[in-house]
């Protein structure tokens, strides 16, 4: 892709919001009526939640974190924009976070897509990115697990990866403990992994919408992705066949 003309502003911006309102007006014309998942709201839950924790590791996160550019196809400007989970703006360097909550382990995959088109635009901006996963773990298969899975008698055709396979076989994924380990580099990008409980402690008496099951009886077909990017992953419904299968092996 070739990126030109890139910005970054504020969710007050006129033209940001006049292209969110013209996109709601044409999602609400498809759209089939039906309430949230629980999913879905979490990972809003877990993105307000993680930006609270870095603030409290004493980053200090840019308003600024719409990210407008234009994307050059054949002869055209297609002009787009991003919703960055969160940001921080230093001298000379962007420092990019990228929030998932996720029971597969294909969400560092994506979140690593993103980040990479992401990188690509705001290299119009300033010379030095720097990019963070922020992972909720939210069921991720351990080796044991993916072991029971594939004992079962409609087990998947290939295991799923877990955690560690993942890690292991993108080189430019590394993994982090603490924000202080962050480098901003452009051979990788950071992961840093937080436990659904961690989260849960995290959030105190704030209530979570962790009432999963409910999203099984839920038969409407899923509306189309948000305009933003949400933290929960779309692609890891309740009815997937690795994640059914998995279910009803931990349940055996």
């Amino acid at each position: 892709m070739q990126f030109v003309r890139a910005r970054l502003t504020t969710f007050d911006d006129p033209q940001y919001r006049a292209y969110v309102e013209r996109m709601t007006a044409s999602r609400d014309n498809q759209r089939a009526t039906r309430p949230p998942r629980q999913r879905d709201l979490f990972g809003g839950e877990a993105e307000a939640l993680l930006r609270d924790w870095l603030r409290e590791q004493g980053l200090n996160l840019s308003e600024r974190r719409i990210l407008e550019y234009e994307e050059r196809r054949s002869q055209r400007l297609i002009r787009k924009y991003r919703e960055l989970d969160a940001l921080v703006e230093a001298e000379r360097t962007l420092h990019v976070f990228e929030m998932k909550a996720s029971r597969t382990a294909h969400a560092l995959r994506r979140a690593y897509a993103q980040l990479r088109d992401i990188r690509g635009a705001l290299r119009l901006v300033a010379p030095n990115i720097s990019t963070t996963i922020l992972l909720v773990d939210t069921g991720i298969p351990t080796a044991a697990d993916v072991a029971a899975l594939m004992q079962q008698p409609d087990a998947p055709p290939e295991p799923p990866y877990t955690f560690d396979e993942m890690i292991a076989g993108h080189s430019g994924l590394r993994v982090i403990s603490s924000v202080e380990q962050i480098e901003a580099s452009a051979e990788h990008t950071n992961v840093l992994r937080f436990s659904l409980e961690r989260l849960i402690a995290m959030a105190g008496d704030q209530p979570l919408h962790l009432d999963w099951e409910a999203d099984e009886e839920d038969a409407i077909p899923p509306p189309p992705p948000p305009i933003v990017h949400s933290t929960s992953d779309d692609d890891d419904d309740d009815d997937s066949p690795f994640a059914a299968a998995l279910r009803r092996a931990l349940e055996e």
